[in-house]
């Protein structure tokens, strides 16, 4: 089978085509992982450590190779895809040296004599299922903390992400990674679930939609296995007040436009206070008009096509629906390809699909409101809970905003703003766990209580 296909999607043209595992070469991953986890997890934490560092240092040397895969693979703008290799480096030497920290036991008080720890030990074999949009970070955020605790990897990636997957795995094999610890796979679905009710494998982990989300967990659950899920989003960008409107609009039109607006964690509904309003929309749809499309190669191309051409093809269809429904289109709207315009909708109300879908592309829909108490409601009433921006003059009604968001992030007058040690993750249909920072190393460990009596 050719499954796994990389389409350039700027171009349309197909590239290259990798057949799927078979059955005999999934069940060989799956001893050797198992088999490389009783010596991995037996290996110091410090030569743990210091292979997933030199991970780290082979992202960077060998940064311009990993950006072009992934322009190639799904389209992103060759500045952006080079910051993505740069940001899992980040990710992954963090990891390497926080080793200590996420492995080190945690003293316990108690109220009798001795002492009592909890001890963090690895699971075993951990299945990745991740997605397209950011096929290096997402890997570096989940391989990175669970290879340093001592679990091994299998991952399997994206169809359409073949070669960058194989430039990853080839990086942790030169970096010394015993064989079986971390082993790439190109599945199909049904192998997939295979894998997921393996007696061998301990925990499983996925970005993706919430249909992926809920067909694996389905699956965990009925094996009584560890999931962990990222999944979709529709962020509020929340503004109230600001000094800087123009400021708070760049802001905006950055938090949506982000690869080419397929970040689940990107700001997707805009929700304005009406003093604001007007002026708002004009400037903001100002910028997200002024977004230069093009070929992802090309210097100063910010927007480049969807992933393919599928991708594409769903979001006209749901900006189609919406204006049929009655949303008012204010710019953008267009598909060449698998290319689609900048795009700014109003009128959105409660009774059309478009409320509550998530739009992964460079669509941003625009929202009036009277003040703070419509606004919090507006930014809860979504199925999603995964980040949020909150842009406000008055600190303390950002502390209150904060506090009543339902989501499992709150960024304050910033965006763009992840860094390793903060967790990302989020609530509701966004998913149920967390990754990077400290937080990301405590989802597939075994918090092993240690009591010493007197």
């Amino acid at each position: 089978m050719t499954d796994y296909t990389v389409v350039n999607p700027a171009t349309g043209e197909t590239l290259a085509s990798y057949p799927t595992n078979t059955d005999a070469e999934v069940q060989d991953a799956l001893a050797a992982a198992h088999a490389a986890f009783q010596d991995w997890r037996g290996k110091p934490v410090a030569e743990r450590a210091e292979i997933v560092r030199r991970v780290a240092q082979l992202h960077r040397e060998r940064r311009d190779e990993l950006a072009a895969i992934i322009a190639r693979e799904m389209g992103k703008p060759l500045a952006d895809a080079e910051g993505e290799v740069d940001f899992a480096a980040d990710i992954t030497e963090y990891y390497a040296d926080h080793a200590d920290k996420i492995t080190g036991d945690q003293p316990v008080d108690i109220l009798g004599e001795g002492t009592a720890v909890i001890r963090r030990s690895p699971l075993g074999v951990l299945l990745g299922i991740m997605p397209w949009n950011y096929p290096y970070y997402q890997v570096a955020r989940f391989a990175a903390p669970n290879l340093v605790i001592g679990n091994t990897i299998l991952l399997k990636h994206a169809p359409q992400c073949p070669e960058s997957a194989a430039a990853i795995e080839k990086i942790y094999r030169d970096a010394g990674i015993p064989d079986g610890a971390y082993v790439g796979l190109r599945l199909t679905n049904d192998q997939a679930a295979v894998v997921v009710a393996d007696p061998r494998v301990q925990g499983v982990s996925v970005t993706g939609s919430e249909r992926a989300g809920a067909a694996v967990a389905e699956i965990a659950g009925r094996n009584l296995k560890k999931v962990a899920l990222e999944l979709g989003g529709s962020d509020p960008f929340i503004l109230l007040s600001t000094d800087d409107l123009d400021a708070a609009v760049e802001s905006a039109v950055n938090a949506r436009l982000d690869n080419t607006g397929q970040a689940c964690n990107a700001a997707k509904r805009f929700i304005v206070s009406e003093d604001l309003y007007d002026e708002f929309l004009a400037k903001f749809t100002a910028g997200m008009t002024a977004a230069r499309t093009g070929d992802p190669f090309a210097e100063g191309t910010r927007l480049g096509p969807l992933s393919s051409l599928a991708a594409a093809e769903r979001l006209d269809e749901q900006v189609q629906r919406a204006v049929a429904q009655g949303a008012t289109l204010v710019a953008g709207g267009k598909r060449d390809g698998a290319f689609f315009e900048s795009t700014v909708l109003t009128g959105v109300t409660k009774d059309m699909d478009a409320y509550r879908e998530e739009f992964f592309g460079p669509v941003g829909v625009v929202y009036k409101v009277s003040g703070e108490n419509e606004a919090v409601a507006l930014a809860n009433d979504t199925p999603f809970g995964l980040g949020s921006y909150v842009f406000t003059t008055d600190t303390e009604q950002a502390a209150r905003i904060a506090d009543k968001i339902d989501a499992g992030m709150v960024y304050v007058n910033i965006v763009q703003a992840d860094e390793p040690g903060l967790p990302f993750g989020g609530v509701k249909r966004s998913g149920t766990s967390r990754e990077m920072g400290l937080l990301a190393a405590d989802e597939f460990v075994n918090k092993k209580l240690i009591r010493v009596g007197p």
